[in-house]
């Protein structure tokens, strides 16, 4: 792949670009180039002061230093979203006109093509938590990267650590991985503002194929596929049995949502059943006399009753897929029992590209 060109970006002279062949396998060089984005609030540098990503950087070069001995090294390759992309970028556009602006214009201001092309090109990012832009036409960033490079799986490893304060008895029995889909479900942004002309057509639709819905109803669109849910699952199941680990849960409100949620919960069946039935056995079948040994066990549980779980048995789950918006409140409740969100990691993970990041917020109070 020819490298890009940059409007206002300098590329490191030194490293080489992450690959993933036609076969999916990813090529991890000795010397990486990772883009940077620093991200805003307590993400950014604020004279001599770091912030956590300039902080998370120090740590990982020295840790790379020690385990490899100068053998490998990252080199960083800093690029702008958020805040400072705008003041890069755009320092002339003031605050009361980018509502004024097209959604197209707004994406600019926040996450520039700059940035897209380089981590279009070096597949792999590191970046801190970035603000969500004024203007309400670009409403996200995070959500943008993940829709344009099909970051499908966020991945968010939680345990307890020694020694921080934690406020649930049993948080010393948490170490789970939870496996969020993370391009569908009411996140993926289809949704219309109350009395608006499109809200209108959809609710016109939904009144003549005999649903009766408040006229003034604003809409949202909860899409699950198939091919969405497979490939977390899929994701999940090797995972698991990757690292050796005894069960994936499927967590799913399809005892209500039969056709979305409950479709995720028997698609993720069907992926165990149908692509790793030597390796994996279900829970019913194990509760009926079959042998759990040396396989991953695949059950599913209800939402409202995994929050309970998370509490009561923590460590009796240790893999979890779930579709997005079940997966952003678990991921986070279960961050909370052992110490918070500040504590959790997350990467938002593709078949070509993976950016990882601090999942809390800019914290601006707490800047410099």
């Amino acid at each position: 792949m020819t490298a890009p060109t940059y409007e206002k970006l300098t590329p490191p002279t030194q490293g080489t670009r992450v690959t993933v062949d036609a076969n999916g396998r990813w090529h991890i060089p000795d010397d990486p180039v990772v883009v940077l984005i620093r991200g805003d609030g307590i993400g950014r540098d604020v004279g001599s002061v770091p912030g956590i990503t300039t902080c998370a950087v120090r740590v990982l070069d020295a840790a790379v230093a020690k385990v490899y001995k100068g053998k490998r090294r990252i080199h960083w390759f800093d690029a702008h979203a958020g805040d400072a992309a705008r003041e890069r970028y755009y320092p002339q556009v003031k605050d009361a006109e980018v509502s004024s602006l097209n959604e197209e214009k707004q994406r600019q201001l926040y996450l520039p093509d700059d940035t897209l092309k380089a981590f279009e090109h070096y597949s792999l990012g590191l970046k801190g938590p970035l603000t969500t832009p004024i203007g309400g036409g670009f409403r996200s960033i995070n959500v943008y990267l993940r829709m344009r490079f099909d970051l499908y799986a966020c991945v968010r490893p939680v345990r307890y650590f020694q020694g921080v304060e934690a406020p649930n008895k049993r948080a010393d029995k948490v170490n789970m991985v939870i496996f969020r889909e993370n391009t569908e479900d009411v996140y993926c942004g289809i949704e219309f503002k109350s009395n608006s002309d499109k809200a209108q057509r959809v609710l016109a639709l939904l009144k003549e194929m005999g649903y009766q819905v408040v006229p003034s109803s604003g809409v949202g669109i909860k899409p699950i596929s198939p091919e969405g849910t497979k490939r977390l699952v899929r994701m999940a199941i090797r995972f698991a049995l990757d690292k050796k680990l005894p069960s994936v849960t499927l967590m799913h409100k399809g005892n209500i949502m039969k056709f979305t949620e409950g479709a995720f919960k028997d698609w993720g069946y069907e992926v165990a059943k149908q692509e790793f039935a030597a390796q994996t056995v279900s829970e019913d079948e194990v509760s009926k006399g079959a042998s759990a040994a040396g396989k991953v066990v695949i059950k599913d549980r209800i939402a409202d009753s995994m929050f309970q779980q998370i509490q009561l048995r923590p460590d009796e789950y240790s893999v979890i897929a779930t579709p997005n918006l079940n997966g952003d409140y678990l991921s986070d409740a279960v961050a909370a029992l052992t110490g918070g969100i500040g504590l959790a990691a997350g990467a938002n993970i593709g078949d070509r590209a993976a950016m990882f990041e601090a999942t809390h917020g800019t914290a601006p109070k707490y800047t410099g």
